[in-house]
């Protein structure tokens, strides 16, 4: 385990596609493929080679003797003015684990995968890369996007050799893997692990998500003729609204799997200091990994509109924007995880993600766990990204030690199978 020269890679990644500002990596532009293609070169110094899928993903192959095989990877694309670790942690920690293994054939073969456009920062699509080897990309959705200069991403795309209309052969070259396990190393990019003080955690899987716009009609009035109770104020509607969901969020908080919800817009009309705001339309994210949960939380957020609706004497109407179900991680896995960081660093807590990995589109799959790594202030996405070189050392050291733990935990479940299977022919 060298966790030294992957803090050093990561560092010579961060030098040579980032500036003042941070990293810029942004997926489908030249300087992405600039990384890419400094990566192929670490990949090619193990004697191994890039393969590209028709998704723009890029596999690295250490064949074992075995076909069943354990996937280790992330993303190198990073947000503009992003951070030094976010995704390139994860696949340089997976080359790493490939170094391990190389000189002596693993039981079981092992990939690395570095996802196309994880971010989705350009064109506003996240997991793509991932998402279209999972067979959940829907082609249509993306066909018309576009960046902020206007370049389309059916351009973008072609640019770097992917054709939109056959990126979903990558979900059928996935089911071509026996695959019995996904592992991915992340930063938090939250500041759970900081605030206990803990270099490591172990993710129990990531958030569902139910994301709506509600709009509140009340009627647009002086402000200064208007008397307080015969005012139809939308903005105090969606203001009473918005506070109790917070509060919906904190009764359905729990220890090790707490939910968020998050009003991060906010409209008004008329916008007029003088006038009594007849429109307000606010955004309404709501997050929890227990599905029962998340949707007891838009119930709850439901009556709670409906009693603003009705002490404010105003209209309102939802509409829905997004959902994506919660992803809980293989319970065997979180286990091996949890006991690789735990030999590591003597505790293993565990957390479930808020943001969306690659991870989540594997799950429904193959077994699938990630494991975090602490977020100095908690801050991602940008230039003061960061985790402490002692937090870091630990993290990556406990992954190498869960990738190792992972292959013999695939390849023990393939010979106890095949003895299973020798007994069933010779009917012993």
């Amino acid at each position: 385990m060298n966790a030294q020269r992957v803090i050093a890679e990561l560092r010579e990644l961060a030098s040579r596609t980032g500036t003042a500002d941070g990293a810029q990596r942004l997926a489908w532009g030249p300087v992405w493929r600039d990384a890419r293609e400094w990566f192929r070169g670490k990949v090619a110094e193990l004697g191994l080679r890039v393969d590209t899928d028709a998704a723009g993903n890029n596999w690295v192959t250490l064949p074992g003797t075995s076909p069943k095989t354990v996937i280790v990877g992330s993303h190198l694309d990073s947000v503009p003015n992003g951070g030094w670790l976010d995704g390139a942690l994860g696949v340089m920690a997976a080359l790493e684990a490939l170094r391990m293994h190389v000189a002596t054939q693993p039981p079981v073969t092992l990939k690395l995968v570095d996802w196309a456009d994880e971010e989705g920062a350009r064109f506003g699509r996240s997991l793509l890369g991932s998402a279209a080897a999972a067979g959940s990309l829907k082609i249509d959705d993306v066909r018309e996007l576009k960046d902020r200069q206007g370049t389309r991403l059916v351009d973008a795309l072609a640019e770097n050799g992917v054709v939109l209309d056959q990126m979903l052969d990558a979900h059928r070259a996935l089911k071509t893997i026996d695959a019995g396990a996904y592992l991915e190393l992340h930063i938090e990019q939250g500041p759970v692990l900081e605030s206990m003080q803990k270099s490591t955690g172990v993710v129990l899987g990531t958030f569902g998500v139910e994301r709506h716009m509600l709009r509140f009609t009340g009627q647009a009035a002086h402000s200064g003729s208007t008397p307080i109770p015969m005012r139809r104020d939308a903005f105090l509607a969606a203001a009473q609204t918005a506070l109790e969901c917070r509060e919906i969020a904190k009764r359905h908080s729990k220890p090790g799997a707490g939910v968020v919800c998050t009003v991060g817009i906010v409209n008004v009309e008329p916008k007029i200091v003088t006038a009594v705001p007849g429109v307000c339309e606010i955004s309404l994210d709501q997050r929890a990994l227990d599905p029962h949960v998340l949707a007891a939380m838009l119930r709850d957020a439901h009556d709670a509109s409906d009693r603003a609706r009705r002490d404010n004497n105003v209209a309102v109407e939802w509409r829905d924007l997004w959902k994506i179900n919660p992803r809980p991680f293989d319970p065997a896995l979180v286990q091996l995880c949890e006991d690789a960081v735990r030999e590591e660093t003597g505790e293993a807590p565990r957390l479930p993600s808020g943001p969306l990995h690659d991870a989540a589109e594997m799950v429904p799959h193959m077994p699938v766990v990630m494991m975090f790594a602490y977020s100095s202030n908690g801050l991602s996405h940008c230039k003061e990204e960061d985790t402490p070189r002692e937090h870091l050392e630990r993290t990556i050291c406990a992954f190498l030690r869960l990738v190792q733990k992972t292959v013999q935990h695939v390849a023990h479940n393939e010979e106890r199978k095949g003895r299973e299977g020798r007994k069933e022919t010779t009917g012993l």
